[in-house]
């Protein structure tokens, strides 16, 4: 995303079997300028103010649907490279280079290699990890993470999918499932008597949940923002209820418990000031565990894309634009990372917008790449990017688990002319697929292949 910011990871040590020691290198590639690094490797989803030097290096364990982040210390922003702690400058001077680590917990598992993910640059995959003491750069000093008491900081990675139909929207952390069925299709307006295509929807999330081992399922009801509390709190309480009633007569397996509980409109997962907010938001959630397949899907071999007519151009402030798919790559724990380049193709400069404009960018807290969707055609089913989830408290927010382009991202959607930029994206996959249809913003749907082609270590 920094012109001339070249990134490398240098080291990945596992320390008595439990901490993860990164280390990175930054290079100014450029002979003129000098470079800010702080704000370039700040962790994008913590609140604004507390962004802070390199504490956005991190891992993302991808079969657990987690993404670590370094420890939190109680007098530092992170137990990572910090301009007080460790005497850094702000900027890397043309031609220099700057080495910056961070300490984080082991990703679970005690795998060999690992994704390491920064703010700067796509997922970087399949990084090797070292039982090996780490070897350090003189005058860099790694803190212990047992000689204090440090503060575990995680992201909850969510993948999203809908039917094409949009009845019926999935939220997938790698533990549970959260099935939100459209109250507009259940129900009719204001009433809690199930519709009868109610029974089609419900029969294919009967089937999941008999597949899940789960004693537990947890059927939610909620409603928009458009009435009271006095109207939504047991509307959303007897349709629950509905749910609930018609889930049990159709699972066959025995001894589930369900419960269920209407929360009005105190949980939106969108925003209310739109139409299509407020549609998402009427709806009611099944939870339970996520079912885990009976064997391992073994998905069709695909060549890695490349430059095999995976584009598309366009116009933005008059002036052509081109887009090329560089990958779409199979990671751990059904997980894909889709990577994409944009490049400005004119004389003049140019923003192109359409990124940021995706249907449900309201469930994001801040603005990013977000208007691109995966389509899995013969299973009419849209995969949406997946979300980073921070909790506080009883409130939990969003982010993109894609390109931010906001914050210091501001300017990432201004092309100069001639100017190319890096994007990508994190998606759940179909199992078995092995291309599916990807739109980005306003360019041609393209059919893209699935590749287990993996392996970056630079950016």
């Amino acid at each position: 995303m920094t012109e001339n910011l070249k990134v490398e990871v240098v080291g990945l040590n596992r320390v008595k079997g439990k901490h993860l020691i990164a280390q990175v290198k930054l290079t100014n590639t450029g002979s003129e300028k000098k470079l800010s690094w702080t704000g370039e490797m700040s962790d994008n989803t913590r609140p604004i103010g507390k962004i802070r030097w390199a504490s956005g290096i991190g891992v993302l364990d991808a079969q657990a649907r987690t993404w670590i982040l370094p420890y939190q210390p109680a007098d530092f922003p992170c137990l990572c490279s910090d301009q007080d702690r460790d005497d850094l400058d702000h900027f890397i001077d043309p031609g220099q280079s700057i080495s910056l680590y961070a300490v984080m917990p082991a990703p679970s598992g005690n795998p060999v290699s690992t994704t390491v993910v920064t703010p700067v640059g796509p997922p970087m995959v399949d990084v090797p990890i070292s039982d090996d003491p780490p070897v350090t750069p003189p005058g860099m000093t790694i803190p212990d993470p047992d000689a204090e008491p440090v503060t575990t900081v995680t992201r909850r990675l969510v993948t999203p999918s809908e039917s094409l139909d949009r009845t019926e929207e999935t939220a997938d952390d790698g533990t549970d499932l959260h099935v939100s069925l459209s109250s507009d299709v259940l129900f009719a307006v204001n009433k809690a008597t199930l519709t009868p295509k109610a029974k089609t929807i419900l029969a294919r999330t009967a089937k999941l949940v008999d597949a899940s081992s789960g004693a537990s399922v947890k059927v939610e009801g909620h409603a928009d923002s458009s009435g009271t509390d006095a109207i939504n709190d047991p509307l959303s309480t007897r349709r629950a209820q509905a749910v609930r009633q018609a889930l049990s007569t159709v699972v066959t397996r025995q001894g589930v418990d369900f419960q269920a509980k209407g929360y009005g409109s105190r949980r939106p997962l969108y925003n209310n000031d739109t139409d299509e907010g407020k549609r998402r938001n009427r709806r009611v959630t099944v939870a339970f565990a996520k079912p885990q397949p009976a064997t391992a899907a073994t998905p069709p071999t695909t060549p890695a894309p490349g430059t095999t007519g995976l584009t598309g151009t366009g116009k933005a402030d008059g002036q052509p634009i081109s887009m090329e798919i560089t990958g779409l790559r199979r990671l751990a724990g059904d997980l894909g990372l889709l990577t994409y380049r944009i490049t400005n193709q004119g004389d003049s400069e140019a923003r192109f917008n359409e990124l940021h404009r995706a249907q449900d960018w309201t469930s994001f807290k801040r603005r990013a790449a977000s208007n691109i969707t995966l389509t899995d055609v013969a299973a009419r089913r849209q995969y949406l990017p997946a979300r980073l989830q921070v909790a506080d408290g009883d409130s939990v927010d969003s982010y993109c688990a894609c390109t931010d382009v906001s914050g210091v991202r501001l300017g990432t959607e201004k092309f100069d002319p001639s100017r190319q930029r890096e994007f990508w994206s994190l998606f759940a996959l179909p199992e078995t697929a092995g291309t599916v249809n990807v739109k980005i913003a306003g360019f041609t749907d393209l059919q893209v292949p699935i590749s287990s082609v993996r392996g970056y270590s630079t950016w």
